[in-house]
């Protein structure tokens, strides 16, 4: 009788004692193996997370039910505009468009354009604030986290012993940073906010960033902005971010500068446990989240 070769034995999932550091992250770190491949659970989580990414992007924000929502909040923050949130387009025709012409999305298209200058306030007495609301590389990041945040934020300013005069939110389709000079300069505000989708990661596919700006015009370098980001429940939570934006927003309207000459000396945040990584403040461009496990790094 032939003796059959002793098979081995079944070892399962081999553990990664590293895995222990994922309390501390989001990041994919530790993930063990199963032979030579990734166990069936961690490749399972990797597709639901590049999915989701992939949903972020394409999924197109309802502008509607987003506006719904701003004018019910308007009735509760008495520093919101009465007037409904007015909805604008860039000159990306298409998400098609949008994701292949970025220069596109950072222009209004002229009947936006048109629009706004209606709306503008006399010379002698601009805005002191426009909010700007664009879907940017991430609806899901608006849907989720646009709301909270800009009542976090009013309620902030509502305090202040200098008022704030605010203009009509904007809700900007296929728009990128940079939209928000256009924005503001059309509605004669002194600072531009836009807040915007960023780009999504696998862990964080609905990631929110704040871009300011003083004196917005259009052809701005993206060294006149500060951009706070990675703003959601499981990074920089909204009272937190409203907090700093405060800080920023008061100091850009005090010193009349923004960008790499203003800096955030509110000291009021520390780095939270679980995000994805260091949560900073940077001076910088378009619409992009932190990378997994790594600080801020952003694409032009």
């Amino acid at each position: 009788m032939v003796d059959q070769p002793e098979q081995p034995a079944w070892q399962g999932v081999v553990d990664n004692p590293w895995r222990r550091l994922r309390q501390f992250t989001a990041a994919r770190i530790g993930l063990g193996r199963s032979g030579v491949s990734l166990p069936t659970n961690e490749m399972l989580a990797f597709q639901l997370a590049h999915a989701q990414a992939r949903d972020a992007v394409h999924t197109p924000l309802d502008f509607a039910a987003l506006t719904q929502q701003l004018e019910q909040l308007s009735e509760q923050q008495p520093l919101l505009s009465n007037e409904p949130p007015l909805h604008v387009h860039s000159q990306a025709v298409d998400r098609m468009t949008y994701l292949q012409r970025p220069d596109l999305g950072r222009r209004l298209d002229e009947a936006s354009r048109v629009l706004l200058q209606q709306e503008q306030q006399q010379p002698e007495r601009p805005f002191d604030l426009a909010i700007v609301v664009a879907d940017g590389l991430s609806a899901t990041a608006i849907a989720h986290n646009a709301l909270p945040f800009i009542d976090a934020l009013t309620q902030q300013l509502a305090n202040d012993a200098e008022p704030w005069s605010l203009a009509p939110i904007t809700l900007v389709e296929q728009g990128r940073v940079a939209v928000g000079d256009d924005v503001g300069e059309l509605l004669n505000a002194r600072i531009a906010l836009v807040l915007i989708g960023e780009r999504p990661g696998l862990s964080s596919p609905d990631s929110l960033g704040l871009y300011l700006t003083f004196a917005p015009q259009r052809g701005l370098h993206d060294a006149r902005r500060n951009c706070i980001s990675n703003i959601r429940p499981e990074g920089l939570n909204y009272a937190q971010a409203a907090e700093r934006a405060a800080y920023l927003l008061r100091e850009s309207r005090r010193l009349k500068i923004s960008g790499v000459a203003l800096k955030d000396r509110s000291g009021a945040l520390e780095n939270t446990s679980d995000s994805d990584g260091p949560q900073t403040i940077d001076n910088n461009n378009d619409n992009n989240t932190p990378t997994e496990g790594t600080p801020n790094t952003f694409l032009l």
